[in-house]
């Protein structure tokens, strides 16, 4: 763990100057997260939390999710009014905190498509060192196991 420091009502924490309480936080839960599950992939941790809807928005239609998240909102930022050439819509998914819940909707806006995308790619980064886990793991179990104690 790094130092920490208090300094003008901001933190500094893991080489970051100028954090929120807030931001210490996340910075600290994701790294415990890490840790704890033994996921050195520390960025498709923050690729997922960050598109968690919990950031008050505007008023949105009856069906629509409430909230908007953090990969939004600097998504907007970046592209604020670019779009697909040529009128093309792209899928994305909404929702899916809980998997219930998850939609899928088309965009023609870049901004909202890259929102959308960020958390997605970062359940693809673990759900690829879930399956490289899993693999090694059968594969070194195999190799040492005897006859039908074998996995496949």
């Amino acid at each position: 763990m790094d130092t920490t420091e208090e300094l003008n009502n901001t933190y500094f924490y893991a080489g970051r100057p100028n954090l929120t309480a807030g931001e210490l936080f996340f910075m600290i839960f994701c790294e415990e997260v890490a840790e704890q599950l033994g996921v050195d992939d520390f960025g498709a941790i923050v690729a997922i939390l960050s598109g968690r809807n919990v950031l008050t928005t505007r008023t949105k239609p009856r069906d629509a999710l409430k909230g908007t998240s953090y990969a939004s909102r600097a998504a907007r930022r970046v592209f604020p009014k670019a779009k697909f050439p040529f009128g093309i819509k792209l899928p994305t998914i909404v929702g899916g905190y809980p998997p219930r819940t998850a939609r899928i909707l088309f965009t023609h806006k870049l901004s909202t498509f890259v929102g959308r995308a960020i958390p997605v790619v970062g359940w693809v980064m673990l759900a690829r060192d879930v399956a490289s886990i899993s693999f090694n793991s059968v594969r070194l179990y195999n190799a040492i196991a005897r006859g039908e104690d074998k996995i496949w």
